[in-house]
């Protein structure tokens, strides 16, 4: 997997996702919910580390633990970082966990018909661009994968398109997130670090903020 992000030296820290490529991988289906994703019962960790092993849990094991067919059980799309999904991903609830989830098990992009808002706003606060594309294209993607799933993916965010063989689609994604993602604003704790400054005259020109909570005051 190769990811073109990069920090504006004026910006400190904030990263700008323009390129995503790495190998897929297909998941296949409908309205397939947040509790898919990630099911309830993992969502009591403190911490978000070590969710990616839990992302599609109930899909890919029976109660007794036994591995069912999943494509996040299969060796070949192992190191996948190119989601390929259908209509209304990531519906029900808005758990953020989800798309954790999925950059935990180490997806990178998701291209699909179409993702549930909340769901898409959750991965772009990851830097995670999803994109969509029709019915027929998601499909022959699909396909494409499981017929080669060693071959790479190229997500270009910037120019909105999706490479694989010798085929180029486009794959729209929302305007004001796809800025955000090329223009290193998705990342908005990064954004306010890397403006520290500026934070801080605001906050010096607000009459009921004393010195000692000053942004960089207990440094």
């Amino acid at each position: 997997m190769t990811s073109d992000s990069s920090a504006d030296s004026d910006r400190g820290s904030a990263e700008t996702v323009e390129f995503v490529s790495g190998t897929g991988i297909p998941v296949r289906g409908n309205d397939i919910d947040t509790d898919q994703i990630i099911p309830a019962r993992f969502l009591k960790a403190v911490t978000f580390e070590g969710l990616g092993q839990f992302a599609f849990f109930d899909q890919r094991f029976t109660e007794e633990d036994e591995e069912k067919e999943h494509p996040f059980n299969e060796d070949r799309f192992r190191g996948a970082s190119v989601l390929a999904v259908n209509a209304n991903f990531g519906c029900g609830s808005s758990r953020e966990h989800a798309p954790q989830a999925l950059m935990r098990w180490g997806i990178d992009a998701i291209v699909g018909e179409s993702f549930a808002g909340i769901f898409q706003g959750n991965c772009l606060a990851l830097g995670i661009p999803a994109l969509t594309a029709s019915h027929e294209e998601i499909t022959a993607l699909q396909d494409w994968i499981d017929e080669h799933p060693d071959g790479e993916i190229e997500v270009d965010v910037a120019a909105e398109t999706v490479t694989y063989g010798d085929t180029t689609i486009e794959a729209s994604v929302d305007e004001a997130q796809r800025r955000a993602l090329v223009e290193g604003e998705w990342d908005t704790t990064a954004l306010m670090d890397s403006n520290a400054g500026a934070v801080r005259g605001t906050a010096e020109s607000l009459p009921y903020v004393t010195d000692e909570h000053l942004p960089g005051a207990s440094d």
